[in-house]
Order: C-alpha cells, then sequence, then structure tokens
C-alpha cells in the first residue's frame, strides 16, 4: 500500500521527529495505565506471582506429572504465597491499631513535650503546631487508616489477582510449546521474556533474602531494648524491604515514634542508630549492588522506577517498580539491535 501524496513514511522521519512521536506514544499509553490502575495493578502482581512460581512445574512434570496436576501446584503455591502475605499484613494492621489505642494518652503527652521543645528553639507558634501535631493520636490513627485503605484497596482486588494467578498459570503450559508449534524463528522473543522472567525472580530472591535478614536483626533489636509489638515492626521492615532504596525509612519511622513516647529521646535515638546501621547499610549499600547485578538495571533507573511506577499506578507500583522496568525494557529496547547502547545505558 503506497503513503499518500506529501506524506512520510516512519523510515524517512528524522530521528528526532521518531524520539518526539515515541515519547508521545508512551505518554498516551502511560496515561491509559494510569487511568486503569486499579485494573493494572492486580494483573502485574498475578503476572509476578506466576513468574516466581513457575519453575516448580518442570521438575514436577519431569517426574510424570500430568500438564493440570503441575499447574495446579503453580496455583496452590502461588495462593499460599499471597495468603502469607495477606497474613502478615493483616497481623502487623491491627497490632498497630491496637498499640495506637493503648499508648494514645503517651502520644498526647510526647506531642505536648515536643512542642515545648520546639517553642524553646524559637521555632513560631505555627510551625512547631504543624510538627508536633504528627504525634497526636488522632492524626496517628489518620495515617494507620490511610494505610489501611491502601491494604483494603490491595485486598478488594484480591479476587482478580486470584483469578489473574489461575489463568495465566494455565497459559504459561501453552506458551512454554510455542517454539514447538512455530519454530526456532520465534526463539528471539521467547528468549527476551525468558531473560525477563529470569531477572524477576532473581530479583524477589535478593529482596527476601535481605528482607529477612533485615527482619529479624530489628526484631531482635527492638526486643531487647524493650520497644513494644517487635514482631509487627520486624513484618513492616521485611514488607518495605520489597521498596528500592527508600523502603527502609519507611519502615523506620513507626518504631522510632512508638519508641520516643515509651521511652524518650535516648530510646528513640537508640532505634534511629540501629536501624541506620543495620538498615542502611544492608539496604542501601549493599542490597542495592546485589539487585543492580542479579536484574542488570543501573542504581539510578532502580531508584527513579520506585518514584515513577509509583505515580503511575498507585502504592503498589512501589513494590512492581522493577518488575515493570524490566518489562519496559524487554518490550522497547531489547527487540531493537539499535538500542544496544540503551539498554547499556540502563545497566545491561
Amino acid at each position: 500500500m503506497k503513503a499518500a501524496p506529501g506524506s512520510a513514511s516512519p523510515a524517512t522521519l528524522s530521528p528526532a521527529l521518531r524520539v518526539l512521536l515515541a515519547l508521545a506514544a508512551a505518554v498516551i499509553v502511560l496515561a491509559g495505565v494510569s487511568i486503569a490502575r486499579d485494573l493494572v495493578g492486580p494483573l502485574a502482581l498475578g503476572a509476578v506471582i506466576v513468574i516466581i512460581c513457575h519453575p516448580l512445574r518442570h521438575p514436577l512434570e519431569r517426574h510424570g506429572w500430568p500438564r493440570w496436576a503441575a499447574t495446579t501446584a503453580v496455583i496452590v503455591l502461588g495462593y499460599l504465597i499471597l495468603a502469607v502475605l495477606a497474613a502478615l499484613l493483616f497481623y502487623a494492621g491491627v497490632q498497630f491499631a491496637q498499640l495506637v489505642g493503648d499508648y494514645a494518652g503517651e502520644l498526647e503527652s510526647a506531642a505536648s513535650d515536643t512542642l515545648a521543645w520546639l517553642h524553646s528553639l524559637g521555632l513560631d507558634e505555627e510551625s512547631a503546631d504543624a510538627a508536633a501535631s504528627l504525634l497526636q493520636p488522632a492524626n496517628v490513627l489518620a495515617f494507620a487508616a490511610a494505610l489501611g485503605g491502601t491494604v483494603v484497596t490491595v485486598l478488594l482486588a484480591f479476587f482478580f489477582v486470584l483469578a489473574y494467578v489461575i489463568f495465566m498459570a494455565a497459559d504459561a503450559a501453552r506458551y512454554a510449546r510455542a517454539e514447538a508449534s512455530f519454530g526456532t524463528a520465534v526463539r528471539p522473543t521467547l528468549d527476551r521474556f525468558r531473560a525477563f522472567h529470569r531477572g524477576v525472580r532473581r530479583y524477589y530472591v535478593v529482596n527476601a533474602a535481605f528482607g529477612a535478614i533485615v527482619a529479624i536483626i530489628d526484631g531482635l533489636a527492638l526486643w531487647a531494648l524493650g520497644v513494644p509489638a517487635p514482631a509487627v515492626w520486624a513484618i513492616l521492615a521485611f514488607v518495605t524491604n520489597f521498596i528500592p532504596n527508600i523502603g527502609f525509612v519507611l519502615g523506620l519511622v513507626p518504631p522510632a515514634v512508638l519508641a520516643l513516647v515509651v521511652g524518650g529521646w535516648p530510646l528513640m535515638l537508640a532505634v534511629v542508630a540501629i536501624y541506620c546501621v543495620v538498615n542502611v547499610t544492608l539496604q542501601v549499600m549493599i542490597q542495592p549492588k546485589f539487585v543492580s547485578d542479579a536484574v542488570s538495571l543501573s542504581l539510578t533507573l532502580s531508584f527513579f522506577s520506585v518514584i515513577f511506577w509509583t505515580f503511575i499506578i498507585g502504592p503498589l507500583g512501589a513494590i512492581l517498580s522493577i518488575p515493570l522496568t524490566l518489562l519496559a525494557r524487554a518490550l522497547v529496547l531489547e527487540g531493537d539491535p539499535q538500542s544496544r547502547w540503551l539498554r547499556w545505558l540502563s545497566g545491561d
């Protein structure tokens, strides 16, 4: 089919114009993804769960399991992972709300003491009130409610995630036969997505390993210091470890505030010091290097991806930021031989 007179084919466009068109298309696609975040988020989470669990299929089929039984095993493993995560989040949320109620009086007292201290430093009254209001029980409960609302949103989408796991696990068995059906011509495409799957699994294996280490050390340290509910803060440290680079800050604030309430500034500073030594060393200085090597992403891109995907699809984007970035690279860059330098720039 010939192009209309006066029109230009994509091959004749200048490189700058092609880049602008690609950026415009990307903006439109990302805007659509952001609008449909309530659908895209569960879909991405279901895909990640299936990618993590899919290797279970191979040894089962080698031992003579029928395909439907191996698929069922993958689904059951995926459901177990989701059930464990949901139980941990539910337990931590309930315990956190109970702690706020139990220490409401102490929170009020800590807020008053903080306000008086800020005034003594010469801080104007409006700024001091704003800073001290962070310790008000009502505001702490509002924060917990907002956090709980996020969890509830994820749980409301749980049905879709469970359905996606079933369908994707069944489809994965079918896609494994693509090369046998279409020959070696599809091998480059399959290799790209196998590499993507390996990157996702490596990422979560590294994060889970570091998260478990950090959670155990934090929990034992908080228990030794006498900070209430150390198990809750250990769970929080484990979950926030899946948020690259900035996760440790999210896991530090609640136990530090509680330490201030029950033990004053010395206990709070001790908690902050322990988190800085343990979490900063492991999560900020060591873990990103392991993650970068495991998924071949630069440290800068790993950090930026958290902010970017959180902006696009909400809180779930922080946990899925690395897999989504790997998927975008596999779709956009890895199929184009001319984008080799861009892949290198991304950390490949």
